[in-house]
């Protein structure tokens, strides 16, 4: 985005209608003002006089404005207290919640927030909960929360590996883009948008929404832009470490196992299990759940309406998937059982999604055992982590930290 402001400024063209506010419009670096496009106003200088870059800020968790990650992660907190506080620790026996986050500082700076609104303000200097960083390197194997960094053929497969989803966001870009391109030249005519740069400025609409509450660049889309671009965040996801990516199910089944041996084991296992991690490691484990499952692939020529796969309802900012253990009487469905029985409960985002072949308990919910069944029916169709993703033999197999 900086280098296509860079550019607008150089062209000293003066864009119109949709695009005017572009003009004298200040990018944003968390909450700061950087570079006019075509002025010098805004730019903030350091003590000696060299401009700040911007993009050193990139890809932290932002601070201000009504949608502050910071905000989000602490509500997110705050609520999920209300909901599980009978879970939390007795106070006469009190003992530290262990929780984890992988080693980025967007990510950690989260689970700081959300301990805080969740355990309280002095979460760490009274020991109520521990936070446990999981290092993002390759030398882990399985042992992981984030398994595109260790599974060796996904990141060395240019073709269908991580790369993937980029190559099939580039040929639906290429679909969906160029007539947004042409109403732009149209109405400035001399300068014409490439697709990641009429993309990008999709996704400042989002981003600068975080920081300042709002963005003008929301209103220089169509209504049918924005379902394209919804589309295509989409189309990313499915095919980087989803569905569509060979490596994204085994890669996502390592921490779905590790959660339900901990659902098999029970309270005795603890009763809360916090993991924090990037939007791109929950994707693999929804498709080795296969939570939203599609009789075929994602077009990249056209838009499919109909679709269960629409990722900005699953993995928006501070998206979060919850697996619930319940214990209830049994349901008119389940007429196996008499008595209290176990179950299963998918909770995404607020929202309870059924398992698509297991819902037969209260709530949408899947009876435990059959649940167990499902993921290691799944395991066995997918298959070993170690052999498809190239790693010795010699390296960790499973999920080891997952323990209270």
């Amino acid at each position: 985005m900086l280098a296509l402001l860079q550019r607008i400024k150089d062209s000293n063209i003066t864009l119109k209608e949709q695009l005017d506010f572009v003009n004298d419009w200040p990018y944003f670096s968390l909450g700061q003002s950087a570079v006019y496009p075509n002025t010098n106003q805004g730019i903030h200088l350091t003590q000696d006089s060299s401009p700040l870059d911007p993009s050193a800020e990139h890809d932290q968790l932002t601070t201000t404005g009504p949608y502050a990650g910071t905000l989000s992660a602490f509500a997110a907190g705050t609520r999920l207290r209300s909901r599980y506080r009978n879970l939390l620790p007795s106070s006469s026996l009190p003992r530290p919640v262990h929780f984890w986050a992988s080693d980025s500082n967007r990510v950690i700076e989260t689970a700081r927030y959300f301990a805080t609104g969740f355990f309280g303000l002095d979460w760490d200097s009274r020991q109520a909960a521990k936070l446990h960083i999981i290092p993002e390197t390759p030398d882990l194997g399985a042992d992981t929360l984030t398994p595109g960094d260790t599974c060796l053929k996904y990141r060395e497969d240019l073709l269908t590996g991580h790369d993937y989803g980029l190559i099939q966001l580039s040929n639906f870009r290429s679909a969906y883009l160029p007539p947004v391109s042409a109403r732009f030249e149209k109405q400035t005519p001399g300068i014409k948008f490439t697709d990641g740069e009429l993309y990008s400025m999709q996704e400042m609409c989002g981003f600068e929404t975080l920081v300042r509450g709002s963005s003008p660049w929301c209103n220089a889309f169509t209504h049918d832009d924005w379902l394209n671009f919804e589309y295509a965040r989409d189309i990313i996801h499915y095919y980087r470490a989803g569905p569509g990516n060979k490596y994204g199910a085994v890669m996502g089944w390592l921490w779905l196992n590790a959660t339900a041996n901990l659902l098999a084991e029970g309270p005795d296992a603890g009763r809360l299990f916090f993991s924090f991690v990037h939007d791109g490691d929950i994707v693999p484990m929804l498709a080795a759940l296969d939570l939203f499952p599609s009789t075929t692939d994602l077009p990249v020529t056209h838009r499919l309406k109909n679709r269960a796969w629409k990722m900005s309802q699953v993995v928006p900012m501070n998206g979060r998937v919850i697996f619930e253990r319940l214990t209830c009487e049994a349901s008119a469905k389940d007429s196996a059982s008499e008595g209290p029985r176990d179950y299963v409960r998918i909770n995404v985002n607020d929202g309870i999604v059924a398992l698509p072949t297991c819902s037969s308990g209260p709530g949408s919910s899947c009876p435990l055992e059959d649940f167990l069944s499902m993921v290691q029916r799944r395991g066995r169709e997918i298959g070993d982590f170690r052999e498809i993703c190239g790693v010795g033999e010699d390296s960790p197999g499973r999920i080891t930290f997952l323990h209270q």
